[in-house]
């Protein structure tokens, strides 16, 4: 009976080890099978390359880069394997589909990239084409996103401020690297581009739910004011309402303090000097469509993609925003100064450009342009021979200049930052123009409202130079120049969206209708 009890346990046994063999065996064969499945591995070299710009010249612009890139990586492939696209392509195409996020069109110009992604099986391409078309998408993207249109389309457009250097090997080698074309960090633009693209999706939220209602006036309205009692100020409320200048919308048509202040919060950040009253030309811009908010915002989008982020890294600078009439010191990144300025008016724009501050010049004389002379001082020394003595002007080595003195128009001191366009900013005579909203007089050079301040604020680490000797030397009717010891950069820049850094959305008036030729080009894209 053992005997058979054992016999039967070496069965068992047997039987259990053949089938774990078998087992075994199977899943060895198994990985077998998928070992001997080859990587893919093509050869994209120069001879690819060039084959598929001739196919395909619109592209043509990016041949450089893409030949540069492949080179880097060994002339293999960037974007398939074996089971396809890699999940890196994906993302790219669906940030491609996604431009609408930063004001811009997916115009890619050919439709085969369509295809690469959203049906394979109508993919007509080879895998090295459409490996090299995927490239060309990230090319296009990148260019789209964070360059913008090139510099000769931007000079075009009278912009000379410093342009950023997209490079190319550089940008490619950190995208490459982390797998991923998100900016979280938000380190690749100029900040305020980042800002403007919140507020453009806050602004197509609104369009999405179908704006804001036009708010009726007829050509007897003149003004609301607080007590006023009409169906404007239900109206105006729910506009207020749907941009969050109010935080709820009870429906009275009253004119209350709540409606009053929001209005004058709303003036305050778009162009007008706050008032008591409800004027024609508030309600007018109250009724700017949000579709025509969100080209502006999409125009000076663009003009971000055009601004090196280091230029705001520096220590100390000077901004001039145009279309705002303002001026700005900021010193560590915080604003230490600010002023209302006069800029040229439209027959003599203020220069889209930048230079390095260098010099004030205290009392100084003002050497009259050329073309002044001609359009203006000879027609009056032609009507009046005394003319020049009245105007307290003189010849000065065939040229004309006016003396120092409180009534010289670049008033007691100028701060200059040489430049080929002859820009600086002064003083001025002419100190009403500062309670102007629109300050758009000059013949192309920036007045300063607080000229004074602004010197203290820029010599404010020379302890030679007191409040008290900058008084003096701004009143001494003699020319006195002073050379800065710490140069720094003056921006004059054309803003007319911006988001300030208290995150409140701003709109200026387009005082140079600059916006509507670049959102010509923007659409046509």
């Amino acid at each position: 009976m053992k005997i058979w009890y054992s016999f039967i346990a070496l069965v068992l046994l047997f039987l259990v080890v053949s089938c774990n063999s078998k087992g075994g065996k199977k899943e060895e064969n198994q990985k077998k099978a998928k070992a001997i499945v080859p990587e893919l591995k093509l050869s994209i070299d120069t001879a690819a390359i060039a084959g598929f710009y001739e196919t395909y010249p619109k592209l043509k612009n990016f041949e450089s880069e893409v030949k540069s890139l492949y080179e880097k990586k060994n002339s293999t492939q960037l974007w398939l394997d074996n089971k396809g696209v890699v999940e890196f392509g994906n993302t790219l195409y669906n940030k491609y589909k996604g431009l609408e996020n930063e004001g811009l069109k997916a115009n890619f110009p050919y439709k085969e990239i369509n295809a690469v992604f959203e049906n394979n099986t109508d993919n007509k391409l080879s895998k090295v084409n459409t490996d090299l078309m995927i490239t060309n998408l990230y090319f296009y993207y990148a260019e789209k996103v964070y360059r913008g249109f090139d510099e000769k389309t931007s000079i075009s457009l009278e912009w000379l401020l410093p342009r950023k250097k997209l490079n190319y090997q550089v940008f490619s080698d950190s995208i490459f690297k982390k797998s991923t074309i998100n900016d979280d960090k938000k380190s690749k633009m100029f900040s305020q581009y980042y800002k403007l693209r919140d507020a453009l999706q806050q602004y197509r939220e609104i369009e999405k739910k179908g704006g804001w209602k036009n708010i009726e006036i007829d050509d007897t309205y003149k003004n609301l004011k607080l007590g006023d009692s009409s169906p404007i100020v239900s109206q105006i409320r729910e506009r207020l309402f749907v941009t969050k200048e109010i935080k709820e919308d009870n429906k009275s048509a009253v004119c209350d303090s709540i409606l009053i202040n929001a209005l004058k919060n709303y003036e305050l950040h778009h162009g007008f000097a706050p008032k008591n009253k409800i004027l024609p030309e508030h309600i007018a811009d109250l009724n700017i469509p949000v579709s025509d908010r969100i080209k502006t915002i999409i125009v000076n989008m663009e003009r971000c993609r055009w601004i090196d982020p280091e230029l705001e890294k520096g220590k100390q600078y000077i901004e001039v925003n145009i279309p705002e009439f303002k001026l700005y010191l900021i010193r560590d990144g915080e604003i230490a100064f600010t002023s209302p300025v006069v800029v040229g008016k439209a027959m003599t724009k203020t220069v889209i450009f930048s230079g390095t501050m260098s010099n004030i010049v205290f009392s100084p004389y003002w050497n009259v342009p050329p073309s002044i002379i001609a359009k203006e001082i000879k027609p009056g020394m032609a009507k009046n021979k005394n003319y020049l003595k009245q105007k307290n002007l003189e010849w000065n080595n065939g040229a004309v200049r006016q003396l120092p003195g409180i009534n010289n128009s670049l008033g007691l001191v100028k701060f200059l930052f040489p430049n080929s366009s002859n820009i600086y900013l002064h003083d001025t005579p002419s100190k009403s123009l500062f309670e102007r909203e629109s300050r758009a007089f000059s013949h192309g050079c920036v007045r300063v409202a607080k000229p004074r301040e602004l010197a203290i604020e820029i010599l404010k680490e020379d302890p030679k130079w007191t409040e008290a000797r900058i008084d003096k030397a701004m009143h001494a009717g003699k020319e006195n120049w002073y050379t800065v010891k710490k140069k720094f950069p003056v921006y004059v820049g054309y803003f007319t969206a911006w988001v300030d850094r208290d995150g409140q959305l701003n709109f200026y008036k387009d005082i140079y209708q600059r916006d509507e030729s670049l959102l010509k080009l923007l659409t046509e894209e």
